[in-house]
């Protein structure tokens, strides 16, 4: 009798991960004679539960120096962290430099000496 692998469809791939849409909106409603207050900076997730996933790839040198960079942070301040959580967080601080820096963001002039 042979045997027929089934493959999971792109709805079974593509399926959100939380159990109820959230309602998004693009603009948050602001009242008009409110004074705009600054915002708080943006924290990374941290340890929580993602619903969302990007693969990005990086060189065995890049993946090293991550390695290298949570392993020191756990042996010189005791912080035990994943990969994972030592990327959002670098991302977190780079985004936030941007927001704040824009053009003379660390961002712009490391992509512009490309």
């Amino acid at each position: 009798m042979p045997r027929r692998v089934t493959l999971p469809s792109a709805d079974d791939l593509f399926r959100p991960t939380s159990p109820e849409p959230k309602a998004v909106r693009a603009v948050p409603d602001q009242p008009e004679s409110a004074e705009p207050e600054p915002e708080a900076p943006k924290r990374p997730s941290g340890r929580v539960r993602h619903d969302e996933k990007m693969t990005v790839y990086v060189t065995s040198d890049e993946l090293l120096d991550i390695e290298h960079a949570r392993l020191s942070l756990r042996r010189a301040h005791g912080l035990a962290i994943d990969r994972g959580r030592l990327v959002r967080e670098a991302v977190a601080m780079v985004l936030a430099d941007f927001e704040a820096e824009g053009e003379r963001s660390a961002l712009v002039r490391r992509l512009t000496e490309e």
